[in-house]
């Protein structure tokens, strides 16, 4: 059954139930795994303390799961060692707000969501950025092969229109360089925030992300690109500059269509992004686009196999 905000709101009327949802969707219909020791054994059995709700320790009821493992005699929920760990958020307004991060191809503002489960706003942008931290690729990563697309671009708005602004030299910005490849085989994007765009920069890069004898190099005509392409099994160009944006199938048009979506995004939903806390964005947008093919139910099941060994934490986030 595909997930919608209807069918979600109908599966976890309650805290317990939202439990059980996460549970299903981090480990199917097996056991638990537990966090402590990573134990799935039988022999260890994990078993549900309390039902679907028990009173704690204060005197307060609560409807939070809690499982005890029997081999390390630990106590721990779904969300223990995930992003979602500590959390003093409903754990049915993590379901929701996860999935509207999911779902919602321009990305969703933290004052929005602020408004729509009464939130305070430093608590609405930190749950974003921890399910973003969630968004992140595992590591290590598999370096790309086969044809590659990289292309560059520059975040921020244009200088000359604020406030108080200093006339620069040309050539001269102080806008966020990112750099982007683009797997022509799987659709998979990687975007990095990096300092410059000169060749040193783009071929670390290139030099992390691709192993460079199996890779054909996509770029443009920039002059970094012509030195860094020799490294590689092949490389081909197109020249902007004389109105070629295609040749012999390659280009930069699945980088710059990228581009075309993060910064409309940008603009429309956030409206501004520092640098500082670019690369969470970067994350999110770049799982959307990877899993675009699939739907939002895949994609939300495949996010909370991620979600563990994620945790952030305020300090770390500001």
């Amino acid at each position: 059954m595909e997930l919608t905000v209807l069918s979600i709101a109908e599966r976890i009327p309650t805290e317990a139930d939202a439990y059980k949802f996460l549970e299903e969707l981090r480990w199917g219909s097996g056991q638990p795994t537990c966090p402590h020791c990573a134990c799935i054994d039988d022999h260890y059995f994990l078993t549900a303390k309390g039902g679907a709700a028990r009173k704690t320790r204060t005197g307060t009821m609560s409807q939070r799961r809690v499982w005890e493992c029997r081999a390390c005699h630990q106590q721990f929920s779904v969300l223990t060692g995930t992003v979602m760990h500590g959390t003093k958020v409903p754990v049915r307004t993590w379901v929701f707000v996860i999935f509207e991060l999911c779902s919602s191809k321009n990305g969703v503002a933290a004052r929005e969501i602020e408004r729509k489960y009464h939130l305070t706003p430093k608590t609405a942008w930190f749950l974003l950025h921890r399910i973003r931290e969630a968004m992140k690729p595992g590591q290590p990563l598999a370096r790309m092969t086969g044809r590659v697309v990289a292309d560059e671009t520059w975040i921020g708005g244009v200088p000359a229109n604020r406030h108080g602004h200093t006339a620069r030299r040309p050539g001269q910005t102080d806008k966020t360089p990112v750099m982007s490849l683009v797997s022509r085989e799987t659709g998979e994007i990687r975007s990095r925030v990096v300092t410059d765009v000169g060749r040193k920069t783009l071929r670390k890069v290139l030099k992390a992300n691709t192993v460079p004898g199996e890779t054909h190099l996509q770029t443009d005509s920039a002059p970094p690109y012509r030195v860094i392409g020799h490294a590689f099994a092949g490389h081909t160009f197109v020249n902007h500059q004389a109105g070629e944006y295609v040749r012999d199938d390659a280009g930069t048009n699945q980088a710059e269509n990228y581009f075309s979506q993060l910064k409309r995004s940008i603009d429309g939903t956030h409206h501004h992004v520092s640098r500082e806390h670019l690369d969470r964005y970067l994350a999110e947008f770049d799982y959307r686009h990877s899993t675009r093919k699939v739907s939002d139910t895949i994609r939300m099941e495949t996010l909370m196999g991620q979600v563990a060994g994620r945790r952030l934490m305020y300090s770390d986030s500001r």
